[in-house]
């Protein structure tokens, strides 16, 4: 349930299920050219920008971790103030160090920090770790940094369950019931802070954290919903960007309504691929005659999950939204579709315990029942962003039969998934905007071919508005490219952090 706009790199993902682990001086505030971000006072900023964290030893050996503050409410500058975490890994060497390469895995409600220290301070090229310094931040909402928080643990677990495709108006009635008790949730326990975690506020944090940091430009790898944030990052601070890379990229001139609508696509695409490769294996749960006849086994499975859900082993029952949550994570990564085989294997012989683990990893819900707060921050975010795809239901069922040619198998619970923010307690800051960040030095924008969480078609439209955009294709399956098994990518990615030099016009890989 509530798979709308959750969009982060499969590692950040899986690493927090435990499933898989695959010399600058400080410039004060920058330019805020921005119209649409409202009135900045950046006089009114250079304490922030001049502070000083205290960098002590992280739990994680190797890291440094700090705290940084900045404005609540940017349009308050001398008002109240929030927390952020931050942590770093010093540029280990050889080589003459680069600065300070600020890393975000997306979400939004992705944990920078945990991906730096799990993933990217230790998995990013050896190369790449020689010259800089690795730096994270949670923004603001998010994990360490004054996280969002709205359910208990055991109120998330029945959100999780909620049907998500009513069939009639009692059903509708208990999701919107769902939506609402969830918003009110969030507004109970984090009114301070959800006015003020939008992306802008965020993306205006990571401007500070750069000055902290002691770097004139901002050199940055921003994954999923992290392409947004460094391109309205870009936006802001055109003069301030340093090599900035985007990967697995959003559309910022969509509205909710279309970004949902053009992410169920692309679901069905990935869910395509996997189909086409699974068919033509002896063992595949699906039956091995054709893609269509496969989509029309898990329909019919996701009918009969709806209707009797399966047992897992213990208390939870895998429900058809758990269930469909679960195939959709593993579309995230091609690695995982060997567990999705085995998954839906099992939930078809009546076992659903491995369909909900993957479903489990979604939400990053840990062994012990605990959630981490991935979807409330998520949420908050996103409502914040944009204004709701829809205002009620009546507004979904007019657009069911679009979201359902977008995807036979997801549509239908991706639409009402889109309900999510019409009963947000707080109204939409931001607006769908084209973003050009005249004046930025290159910007690469990498887009896969048969993304799931992030069409292709957001990457080239993102790389088409920026001025100084430059579109790296792969050709392949799965979200984001980078580190994900392709030479032909990562040598590309590489050589620009290390020497500046961007892709070709029009590269593509495989």
């Amino acid at each position: 349930m509530d798979t709308r706009r959750l969009l982060r790199t499969p590692a950040a993902a899986f690493v927090a299920a435990g499933l898989f682990l695959s010399g600058c001086t400080s410039s004060g505030p920058g330019s805020d050219p921005n119209p649409g971000a409202g009135s900045v006072d950046q006089a009114a900023l250079a304490a922030y920008y001049g502070q000083k964290p205290a960098w002590h030893a992280c739990e994680v050996p190797g890291f440094q971790c700090a705290t940084m503050k900045a404005p609540l409410d940017y349009a308050k500058p001398d008002g109240a103030q929030i927390k952020l975490a931050v942590a770093r890994k010093k540029a280990t060497g050889p080589g003459k160090r680069l600065g300070s390469l600020l890393v975000n895995p997306g979400g939004p409600g992705g944990s920078a920090i945990e991906y730096l220290q799990s993933y990217a301070g230790i998995g990013y090229p050896a190369q790449v770790r020689a010259r800089y310094d690795m730096a994270a931040m949670d923004p603001r909402g998010v994990a360490r940094s004054e996280p969002v928080d709205c359910l208990t643990d055991r109120q998330m677990d029945a959100y999780t369950e909620v049907d998500q495709t009513p069939d009639d108006a009692a059903e509708v009635s208990n999701l919107t019931t769902a939506y609402k008790k969830f918003s009110q949730g969030c507004e109970t326990h984090a009114a301070k802070v959800l006015p003020h975690v939008s992306t802008v506020d965020a993306a205006r944090d990571m401007d500070i954290f750069r000055a902290v940091l002691g770097d004139k430009k901002l050199s940055y790898v921003g994954a999923s919903y992290g392409t947004f944030l460094g391109a309205t990052y870009a936006g802001l601070y055109p003069k301030n960007t340093g090599r900035i890379v985007l990967d697995g990229a959003m559309d910022p001139s969509l509205s909710a309504r279309d970004l949902n609508l053009q992410q169920t696509a692309g679901f069905e695409t990935a869910f395509e691929s996997f189909a086409r490769d699974c068919v033509k294996q002896a063992q595949c749960p699906l039956g091995t005659t054709s893609v269509p006849a496969a989509e029309n086994r898990l329909k019919d499975f996701f009918k009969q999950l709806d209707g009797k859900p399966l047992p897992t082993g213990q208390s939870r029952k895998l429900t058809e939204s758990l269930g469909t949550t679960g195939v959709i994570a593993a579309m995230y990564d091609k690695s995982a579709w060997p567990q999705l085989r085995q998954a839906l294997r099992s939930g078809l012989t009546g076992d659903g315990a491995a369909l909900l683990t993957l479903a489990d990893s979604y939400y990053e819900r840990g062994q012990d029942g605990a959630y981490s707060n991935l979807m409330y921050a998520n949420s908050a975010v996103n409502c914040l962003d944009l204004p709701p795809a829809f205002t009620g239901p009546d507004q979904v069922k007019a657009a069911l039969p679009a979201f359902e040619k977008a995807s036979p198998v997801f549509g239908d619970g991706l639409a009402w998934a889109s309900l999510n923010c019409s009963y947000w307690p707080v109204k939409a800051t931001g607006t769908a905007h084209r973003i050009e960040a005249g004046g930025a030095a290159p910007i690469v924008v990498v887009g896969t071919t048969r993304d799931p969480a992030t069409p292709y078609r957001w990457a080239r439209s993102l790389a088409s508005q920026l001025d100084s955009g430059r579109l790296l294709t792969f050709e392949g399956d799965g979200h984001t490219a980078y580190g994900r098994g392709s030479d032909c990518i990562d040598t590309a990615i590489n050589t620009y952090l290390l020497d500046g030099t961007p892709p070709a016009k029009g590269k593509k890989c495989t």
